[in-house]
């Protein structure tokens, strides 16, 4: 996945400013910060535009992939308009605007003035009126937000940069906002998925329908020491392959989401949880069912089967008009939302 020709344009013209040799550093200065957990790892305009550089084309594919799934679980959503919360440079925007060209009105909640700054610079040369038109609020995720509820509420690499004690009541903010579905996304760590996890439960106890990636009662990873996430492939430039001091043409970005909706979502038999292993005569698939997680293996004897699976992604799901032909059972809870967990 690369960059839109328009925000890679942007981008690029955004740090050209910046020598190189002075980029490369701020990078690696942010980047240790960020592992260490020293305090504010952004320290000004040049860790700003550095974070960009490094981090900007990884987070887009994420959230590119993510609200993809988001869309194919649900065909119907068609939000014209998008909150963007932690919103950073803009980038989960770009990502919603290419995944839904109807959303007409943008609003971005970011606390850095840097990072507003080079936001409002990257809109200005979108093709989209929304972004070009979009509002920004400088403010702090962790106080009142005072803004309009909006059909989409996005967090992408958000709810886990708060302190502890702060994560815990975002998911019920996010969702007071949303007007049909609300949308987290973290990194596709242990830890970032405990954090999914847990705004995945507070999420379903407020009464969204868990739309993606799996119903919530599945619990597929029940006594697994394992964690649901899945992969992003990312185009280097050579700028960004400069930066990360890296050889190879791309990266995979690891992610994990949530997306709660007011609305149940499409039925899934299934969803692939790992990337699939393509052999000779057959295909391994480890998928997520309501029955926990299974592993097929697709030979070519079973043409129909082995056909669909040669098309499918880490992170597709199979409907359940597909489930006889992978030999799955007939889903158990589609609703999206655990019974146990809601409130009347």
């Amino acid at each position: 996945m690369a960059l839109p020709p328009a925000l890679a344009a942007a981008l690029t013209t955004a740090i050209s400013g910046l020598p190189a040799r002075d980029l490369t550093a701020a990078a690696k200065g942010l980047s240790a910060r960020y592992r260490e957990q020293r305090g504010s790892f952004l320290r000004g305009a040049a860790d700003v535009t550095a974070y960009a550089a490094f981090r900007l084309p990884a987070t887009y594919a994420a959230t590119m992939a993510a609200l993809s799934q988001v869309r194919a679980a649900e065909p119907d959503l068609r939000p014209t308009s998008l909150l963007d919360l932690g919103a950073g440079p803009g980038t989960g925007a770009w990502a919603a605007c290419a995944v839904w060209p109807e959303i007409q009105h943008i609003t971005f909640i970011e606390r850095d003035p840097h990072m507003l700054a080079l936001g409002k610079e990257l809109a200005a040369a979108a093709p989209s009126f929304a972004l070009r038109d979009a509002t920004w609020r400088p403010t702090d995720i962790t106080g009142d937000w005072q803004v309009e509820p909006a059909d989409l509420v996005i967090a992408a690499y958000t709810l886990g940069e708060l302190p502890p004690e702060q994560q815990p009541g975002f998911p019920e903010k996010l969702w007071r906002h949303a007007l049909q579905t609300g949308v987290i996304i973290e990194p596709g760590t242990p830890q970032g998925w405990r954090v999914v996890e847990e705004a995945s439960r507070a999420l379903a106890t407020l009464g969204a329908h868990i739309v993606a990636p799996a119903p919530i009662a599945w619990d597929c990873l029940a006594g697994r020491d394992d964690w649901l996430h899945f992969a992003a492939r990312v185009a280097r430039t050579r700028l960004h392959r400069s930066v990360k001091g890296a050889d190879l043409s791309y990266e995979d970005e690891k992610f994990s989401y949530v997306a709660g909706s007011r609305l149940p979502a499409q039925q899934i038999a299934a969803r692939v949880i790992r990337r699939p292993q393509i052999r000779s005569g057959h295909i391994r698939l480890t998928v997520c069912t309501p029955e926990g997680v299974r592993e097929i293996v697709v030979t070519r004897t079973h043409r129909e089967a082995f056909r669909r699976a040669k098309d499918l992604r880490w992170g597709d799901a199979i409907g359940p008009e597909e489930a006889e032909v992978f030999g799955l059972p007939s889903t158990s809870d589609q609703t999206g939302s655990d019974p146990r967990h809601r409130r009347d």
